[in-house]
């Protein structure tokens, strides 16, 4: 009876006492994604698994941009990474097993050290001056509905293959986040984008529109709630890890519904204020900025 505590705290510190060089998954699947259908709908989105998730022990990301694989690992946005254009465009599938008890910020180091180990990666990093937006409530007061989520109600878990569309088109979500829609449609003049949001507090909000407009947004709206949103506005594509059209497909490959092509050009901060009744507000701020000077495409064999 007195042995059975002790071996488990030398369990605990087995897992738990690794330094962060050494902090990885237990195994790692990482393949190269096949290049999509012709005509196929290509969906991407957050990994699925993790803790915090009902499969704390295992992360599924299909379709995962290296650049996004970064942009989690180090836990900082788009606009804060300074890598080769084709991080935005290859694609990869990987499965990881997480050893038992970890942490979030554990299993972003575990995504470090996979991205020096598998893809060779060499990076450092920098202080850069940046524009930053302040949001806040427009003159006509907000138009953020709230949420009909109950308090308790889980985060978003993606199914990992095309969401369910409601008669309009939107994704059906079964909890609190985010997904944002491109359509892109040769018919088009431009793309446009689609921004549903579910249960979300004004500063996760203002951390979703940071990720849209590649800079960062402080929330000072003062809001308390949380809330239901859909924003519709015209996507600037340059940097954004879409994948490659289908072998003998010129043109790009959609990802949502088709867009229309009278539609005209509607730019972030106008759409945030005429359909959220929110206000962006320039500035200017110093962020890190991560700068990577090597990475391989083709990660080494599982």
């Amino acid at each position: 009876m007195r042995n059975a505590p002790f071996f488990a705290i030398v369990f605990v510190l087995s897992v738990f006492g690794q330094t962060a060089d050494n902090l990885t998954f237990e195994v790692a699947s990482v393949k190269r994604t096949p290049p999509p259908e012709p005509n196929a709908r290509v969906f991407f989105g957050p990994p699925r698994g993790g803790p915090g998730t009902p499969d704390p022990g295992q992360i599924t990301w299909s379709n995962a941009a290296l650049r996004n694989i970064l942009m989690t690992a180090y836990d900082v946005q788009t606009y804060q990474v300074t890598a080769p254009d084709w991080m935005n465009t290859e694609r990869y599938d990987i499965v990881a097993k997480i050893p038992e008890g970890a942490t979030k910020a554990q299993v972003n180091v575990m995504w470090q050290n996979l991205l020096k180990e598998r893809f060779g990666m060499v990076l450092h990093h920098e202080s850069k001056d940046f524009q930053v937006d302040e949001l806040t409530v427009a003159k006509g007061g907000s138009k953020l509905k709230e949420t009909e989520l109950p308090p308790d109600a889980q985060s978003f878990t993606p199914s990992g293959g095309p969401p369910k569309l409601d008669k309009n088109g939107f994704p059906e979500m079964n909890g609190s986040g985010a997904i944002v829609m491109i359509s892109l449609n040769a018919a088009s003049t431009s793309p446009n984008a689609r921004m549903v949001g579910k249960g979300l507090p004004s500063a996760e909000i203002a951390s979703r529109l940071a990720g849209l407009l590649r800079r960062p947004v402080i929330d000072k709206t003062g809001l308390t709630g949380k809330y239901d949103f859909t924003l519709e506005y015209t996507p600037d594509m340059s940097g954004i890890p879409l994948p490659p059209p289908p072998p003998g497909l010129a043109g790009p490959v959609s990802s949502g519904p088709a867009g229309v092509a009278s539609d005209p050009p509607t730019s972030i901060p106008s759409a945030v204020e005429k359909q959220l009744g929110l206000k962006l507000t320039s500035t200017k701020g110093k962020l890190d900025v991560i700068v990577v000077d090597r990475a391989e495409k083709v990660p080494t064999e599982n």
